[in-house]
């Protein structure tokens, strides 16, 4: 199937506009990371107007909210993990930030080059993750998701032992 992923294909279906991270996955260069870099403003802006608590409902929230968006949006397009899909990685990232709180520039600028190298070069446990749900319905919407929240355990997880170390 060959479905042009534009703005029309977009606003057929409110899962398309949340999948596609309103927007940001219609990049034509490197779509995760512009939805990473979404995720990484848009938390900056949240985290002006909601505390810890409410940012952890809110990403709480986001992810059945993303497994429903995702499974829908791969299914119209015939495509079992698009590329242009990025609402994983806008989540996961959030889930980074909103561990790391409170943190300053440089702090989440190398969490979103850690999380860039996890979510891209699927190392180890993300390629597992990204290989273990592979298909389309909700299996394979889980398994949009869940490769990016291993991305970002993964990202944590060095940003832990950095902190550790030094």
């Amino acid at each position: 199937m060959n479905i042009a992923i534009d703005r029309q294909f977009m606003k057929r279906h409110p899962a398309h506009v949340i999948a596609l991270g309103f927007g940001a996955g219609l990049s034509l260069w490197a779509p995760g990371t512009v939805g990473t870099l979404w995720a990484w403003a848009s938390f900056s802006v949240l985290h002006l107007y909601f505390d810890a608590v409410q940012l952890a409902w809110l990403i709480g929230l986001s992810l059945p909210l993303g497994w429903w968006a995702c499974t829908v949006t791969a299914r119209n397009l015939g495509v079992s993990d698009p590329g242009n899909i990025v609402w994983d990685e806008i989540v996961a990232f959030w889930l980074v930030l909103w561990l790391l709180l409170p943190t300053g520039f440089w702090a989440q600028f190398w969490a979103f080059v850690l999380f860039r190298f996890f979510d891209a070069a699927k190392p180890g446990p993300v390629g597992w993750a990204d290989k273990s749900f592979k298909g389309f319905g909700w299996r394979g919407g889980f398994g949009i998701m869940f490769d990016d929240l291993v991305a970002a355990f993964c990202t944590l997880l060095v940003i832990a032992l950095w902190r550790t170390v030094t």
